[in-house]
């Protein structure tokens, strides 16, 4: 079996203000090379790690341009849902966003936690299962979102995660899961996504963890300068042993020639005066945060609350933020 994965594609409608080409043009490309990939290499399934989209309420437009470009993949495409795929964080409401329809299109199989997929070739049987973006994750035991059971007797198990996996441990407030602590997964691969610098190509006694970075470079953190954007193309042969290999996308192109430095700088002039008023604000009130994800997420981690309040103050922002029509750079 062989197959190929990428994650955080963030494909949007608008090309954010770091950017000095055009991202819709960059992405069609991006797509292209993968597909054509795909195609060529006669993989039995192309995998996504989540944030298939920038927002869950795309544009019909974008959407079917390309869901044009995913229709011409010869096999079949499965994916997990991201944080930016679903209203609120939550997965419940997939089937009112924009990955829901090409779902429901057959465009690409939306995998849920409690429904992994089986492929068998040459003897086989290769599980893959998803754990989408949730409220919970990172904050709960990492059992529950990395250690998938075998549900299909497989000789071999994939489970994608769109999580804040990472090698190093990250300041307090940030939820997050090292990766030393989750070599214990039931899982023989383990492809991650949400951190867009990614970590690369992870092995130990059989077992591979994996990120290969975002395809997309949507922000103006300086590491992106240097990044190039990967892809995984995996192998599993007959014996069931695997073999992992990181690739650059060739018509990803450098850094400097797509990212704005004097954005860069004026932008770290403007997290200056904003972390100056959020302290303001702060001083005043109980908020520690004033963007919506961080405030979902601090209600996410309340303890001292019935866990029936906790889920209807969840349910609420979701409700709040499916009604809200912003732009695609809000």
């Amino acid at each position: 079996m062989k197959f190929l994965y990428i994650t955080d594609t963030h494909i949007r409608g608008t090309t954010p203000k770091n950017r000095k080409d055009s991202f819709v043009e960059t992405m069609t490309a991006k797509i292209k090379e993968v597909i054509t990939i795909a195609n060529r290499e006669k993989v039995d399934v192309l995998l996504h790690g989540g944030d298939v989209f920038d927002r869950p309420d795309l544009s019909p437009n974008v959407v079917g341009q390309f869901a044009r470009l995913f229709k011409e993949a010869e096999m079949p495409i499965y994916a997990i849902a991201g944080n930016h795929d679903t209203y609120g964080h939550n997965p419940e409401t997939i089937s009112r966003t924009m990955l829901g329809l090409l779902d429901s299109f057959g465009l690409m199989t939306v995998i849920q936690p409690d429904a992994p997929v089986l492929i068998e070739k040459n003897g086989v049987r290769v599980q893959i299962s998803g754990q989408p973006y949730h409220y919970d994750l990172d904050q709960r035991d990492p059992k529950l979102d990395y250690y998938p059971n075998n549900e299909h007797e497989a000789d071999v198990m994939i489970h994608l995660v769109h999580s804040m996996l990472v090698e190093k441990a990250l300041p307090d407030g940030i939820p997050h899961t090292l990766i030393d602590h989750i070599w214990g997964t039931s899982a023989d691969i383990v492809l991650t996504g949400h951190f867009h610098g990614g970590f690369g190509l992870k092995e130990r006694d059989g077992k591979y963890i994996c990120n290969p970075g975002a395809m997309a470079r949507v922000n103006n953190h300086w590491t992106e300068i240097s990044r190039i954007p990967q892809y995984v193309l995996g192998t599993i042969d007959s014996t069931g042993a695997i073999n992992l290999t990181l690739h650059p996308l060739q018509t990803a192109e450098k850094g400097d020639d797509v990212l704005d430095r004097t954005y860069l700088e004026k932008a770290v002039h403007q997290e200056e005066k904003l972390h100056e008023f959020v302290q303001q604000v702060k001083e005043q009130s109980e908020f520690k945060s004033l963007k919506m994800g961080d405030i979902i997420a601090e209600i996410a981690a309340l303890s001292n609350v019935e866990e029936k309040v906790r889920q209807e103050a969840l349910r609420r922002i979701t409700i709040i933020e499916e009604t809200w029509k912003g732009g695609d750079d809000e």
